[in-house]
């Protein structure tokens, strides 16, 4: 009966050993879902405070920055256009340490011009363009309103090719058949000056620069003056000493 007594205790104590082992176990486990659960609770926190602050930023209205203007400058190069008259102007000599270019031909007419715009205009890229154009129109017998028009289209080109290119249209020159009839051939001071007040018209409604020559050559009858001209038609140095300085008026 002591034995059975005995056996009976040492299974109790063996329990409350066994039991004292899982409450211990039980606590260790309780203490590290408890720091776990700390852990956790402060990254919560954490993200929370971050995102927080990222949306604030994010609601914020943004800084208004104003884009500078972009100017758009050709650089200088200012291209002559036109015929013999151009192609004989010594553009260098006149005007030196200037970026001209001369892109006059011999024997050159409005139409010529017309359909070598690539090589005679854009491929310049002028920032100013002086043409004269239409004297030899006129030895071809083309009438007054076909050179008109003819010049009006080469202009209208280059406004649509060369935006930024500043246009100045000369006056066709006078001439003189006293010097040299057959020089001449045929073209008439009548019909010169009435296209160059067509074209002075045009300018004018086109906001461009027309420069009259025409007055500044004549002599007292109306024609071209013999100081000025080698044959009736083409111009001289002299001639183009009067023609130089009325040009660097628009020349900077």
């Amino acid at each position: 009966m002591k034995k059975i007594k005995k056996q009976n205790k040492n299974r109790k104590e063996t329990r409350l050993e066994r039991n004292k082992e899982v409450y211990n176990s039980n606590s260790i486990n309780n203490d590290q879902i408890n720091i776990n659960k700390k852990i956790i609770i402060i990254l919560i926190i954490s993200l929370t405070f971050n995102m927080f602050f990222y949306f604030s930023s994010s609601l914020e209205q943004p800084k208004t920055v104003k884009a500078k203007e972009t100017v758009i400058k050709v650089p200088d190069n200012y291209l002559f256009l036109g015929d013999s008259i151009t192609y004989y102007y010594d553009l260098e000599k006149h005007f030196p340490d200037m970026p001209v270019v001369n892109s006059g031909i011999s024997s050159n007419t409005t139409e010529d011009i017309l359909e070598d715009m690539k090589n005679r205009v854009y491929d310049y890229n002028p920032s100013k363009v002086f043409i004269l154009i239409g004297t030899n129109d006129l030895r071809d017998k083309k009438t007054v309103d076909e050179v008109v028009t003819n010049i009006k289209e080469i202009i209208k080109e280059i406004k649509k090719n060369r935006k930024n290119a500043e246009i100045y249209l000369e006056s066709i020159y006078p001439v003189n058949e006293k010097v040299n009839e057959k020089g001449v051939e045929g073209r008439k001071n009548e019909d010169i000056k009435e296209i160059n007040k067509q074209l002075k018209k045009y300018a004018k409604e086109e906001n461009i620069t027309f420069i009259n020559i025409y007055d500044k050559l004549v002599d007292d009858e109306g024609l071209l003056n013999e100081e000025y001209t080698t044959d009736g038609l083409h111009i001289n140095e002299n001639g183009y000493e009067v023609i130089t300085k009325e040009l660097k008026k628009y020349l900077n």
